[in-house]
């Protein structure tokens, strides 16, 4: 009965994203929906695809202190699918998303050209999710392959997992483990290059996309830090989370909370300094001309000054009621950066900020989307906690 209540919740956000998604297309502004749309995209999909990294990083260093947190780690990879079908629902909002249409382009045109531009980002998420898939299979194959089975789902994979040496499974599992590490890499720089830094297309910057793949692990490991906390809160604590867990991966979110800050200035500095017109426009927009500049400030102190602050204190790391809203205060973050990032090149030629309920309407309907495939992942594989607990123990 709580499930049953807690998917009726996810539905009722699911459906107020919805509804809020088409009164912003009727409305005067349809390109602010798409907008939303774009932002919520690349900020739900990045949190999925960097707590599945997480998994998979763990695994490739054998770092034996992450067993129950890499089990619920795994649970993101249930919004792949969604991920991809909302990318394909793009195309319908393509005149409102992509400004660079009907413009010339002084022979970018060969790069920048919508059959091109689907068809490789496609092929690239699909790559990504197939490498993600198929090292979950083997995981989950290597944990529970011999547990009972219930339900349609799980009776077709035990079928194939028991015909499966587990020594074959964890040497596959380790194998797509860093196939996915690599295809993270240059599947999550595509993306950055193609529905982020194209927006602007007589700008570029060499470090965007070790920048967006970085930012992608940074909230993909708050995600998963807040779902950790979920879980290690509930009574019977399946998962046997331990206080210790959250006191390193405090340390590792931290780590990258400094390694986006890096990139974030570095990228200015190296353009600031080279002077060179065509890209240092695209910086003076964003962090000297009103509305950006204040949103730039409250993008770096949110992302970066208040975390840095708040994560020196050891204690910190260990208390739900000071990480949770951490974590969600730095997705939050993220997603006004990409308004930063997109706003200026979107058309928005304002004194105001391009920020309204509906946005923040449509971001409860794309959190409800991700909620939803997560607490169906877990209760498909219900035996994942008691794993998690045996592995935390050990």
């Amino acid at each position: 009965m709580k499930a049953k209540r807690l998917f009726i919740l996810f539905a009722i956000l699911i459906g107020i994203g919805l509804a809020a998604f088409f009164f912003g297309l009727l409305g005067q502004n349809p390109q602010r929906a798409w907008q939303a749309y774009l932002i919520n995209f690349l900020i739900w999909s990045g949190i999925a695809q960097g707590a599945l990294l997480f998994s998979t990083v763990m695994h490739t260093t054998k770092a034996r202190w992450s067993g129950a947190l890499s089990s619920a780690a795994e649970s993101f990879s249930a919004f792949f699918p969604i991920s991809f079908i909302l990318f394909l629902l793009l195309f319908l909002g393509k005149e409102h998303v992509f400004p660079w249409l009907h413009h010339d382009l002084h022979g970018k045109e060969v790069w920048l050209n919508l059959p091109f531009l689907f068809a490789r980002d496609i092929l690239g998420l699909l790559i990504l999710y197939g490498f993600g898939f198929a090292y979950l299979y083997y995981a989950l194959c290597a944990k529970i392959g011999t547990l009972e089975s219930r339900g349609k789902i799980r009776t077709r994979l035990s079928k194939h997992w028991v015909r499966i040496d587990p020594r074959r499974c964890q040497s596959r599992q380790s194998i797509f483990s860093i196939l996915y590490m690599l295809a993270f890499a240059l599947v999550l720089s595509l993306v950055g290059f193609d529905l982020v830094m194209s927006m602007d297309p007589h700008w570029h910057s060499t470090l965007f996309g070790a920048y967006t793949f970085v930012k992608a692990f940074y909230i993909g490991l708050g995600g998963l830090i807040i779902l950790a906390w979920l879980l290690y809160l509930k009574a019977e604590n399946r998962f046997g989370l331990r206080l210790s867990d959250f006191h390193d991966i405090g340390k590792l979110f931290f780590a990258f909370c400094l390694m986006w800050a890096d990139f974030f200035y570095v990228q200015l500095v190296v353009i600031w300094y080279g002077n060179i017109p065509e890209l240092t426009g695209y910086i003076i927009e964003r962090t000297l001309m009103p509305p950006w500049k204040m949103l730039a400030w409250t993008v770096f102190i949110v992302c970066f000054i208040l975390p840095f602050l708040l994560l020196l204190n050891k204690k910190i790391k260990t208390k739900p009621w000071a990480m949770i809203p951490l974590c969600s205060i730095v997705i939050v973050g993220i997603w006004l950066e990409h308004l930063l990032l997109l706003g200026p090149a979107l058309g928005h030629d304002t004194v105001v900020l391009p920020l309204s309920l509906t946005d923040g309407l449509i971001s409860l309907g794309f959190l409800g989307l991700l909620l939803a495939s997560v607490a169906f992942f877990l209760k498909l594989f219900p035996e994942l906690g008691r794993i998690g607990k045996r592995e935390g123990v050990e």
